[in-house]
């Protein structure tokens, strides 16, 4: 692997645990100001209050850019610039466009680009050739590339195992370097999922859970099948105390508490 690609890529990455927790904020592009996000230095700087806590944020250039004039490069995680956008106004929402490129997160210094692909629509070669011209990119400039993968059939996401399981592989096939897909349902179908695919496998939150059990639930039962982490926005931005939640997230996946423990698992300090 090239020696830029590797240490940028270490860098969404617990050095202990070797899992991470990734905070999607890409979602204004879409969406527009939806709650927690309406302003994205403030909801990052309540979330990175502790590093060890969050591994990367996802970005879309606008927002990189604005937060990297107000917060100190030291007070932020590794930083990967969608390349990916659509809106929720166009009925064609599922189908991503390119709105940047590789060169864009090497000028802004950004440590990881990501794309998002949706598999079973009408524009899925359309995607799956930008994927592609990325990934080429990628290889030739040393940056990690984060495939954020979904499935859709009847027009609906899937999560079934054998689609989860399909679109990380396709990703891996196709150079990435991590892949988020959706969450299969259980620990069993995570370690299928994670078994046919050769890349770190991180899960997604999706809409945001009534319960926060259930999303702590969820992340632990994908960690137990072998996930590399999590990669969740809205379940941590829309929280009323998002420092408290992400805290309860980096103990389900990285198994103990980062900031109140000083990065000692707990297995070393019972």
């Amino acid at each position: 692997m090239n020696i830029g690609k590797k240490s940028r890529l270490a860098r969404l990455f617990h050095p202990v645990s070797g899992r991470g927790v990734i905070v999607p904020l890409d979602h204004g592009a879409t969406l527009g100001p939806i709650q927690g996000l309406t302003d994205p230095a403030q909801c990052i700087a309540k979330l990175c209050g502790d590093l060890s806590l969050v591994q990367g944020l996802v970005l879309h250039r606008g927002v990189l850019e604005q937060v990297s004039s107000v917060l100190s490069p030291y007070d932020l995680p590794a930083r990967v610039l969608h390349l990916s956008a659509s809106t929720a106004v166009s009925p064609k929402v599922t189908e991503k466009a390119l709105v940047a490129s590789v060169e864009d997160a090497l000028r802004m210094g950004a440590d990881a680009v990501s794309v998002h692909v949706n598999l079973g629509v009408d524009a899925e070669p359309d995607m799956l050739r930008d994927f592609g011209l990325v990934s080429s990119y990628c290889q030739q400039w040393g940056m990690p590339l984060l495939a954020m993968m979904y499935t859709r059939v009847d027009g609906q996401v899937s999560n079934a195992t054998a689609h989860v399981a399909h679109a990380a592989r396709l990703a891996a096939e196709m150079g990435a370097d991590l892949v988020k897909v959706g969450y299969p349902g259980s620990a069993e179908a995570m370690e299928e999922v994670v078994g046919g695919c050769f890349i770190p496998v991180l899960i997604a939150g999706g809409e945001k859970c009534a319960d926060n059990q259930q999303a702590l639930q969820m992340v632990a039962q994908a960690i137990a099948g072998g996930a590399a982490g999590v990669c969740m926005g809205r379940n941590v931005f829309q929280q009323e105390h998002a420092a408290d939640f992400i805290n309860e997230v980096g103990l389900a996946v990285h198994g103990w508490r980062p900031a109140l423990d000083r990065h000692v698992p707990q297995t070393a300090a019972s």
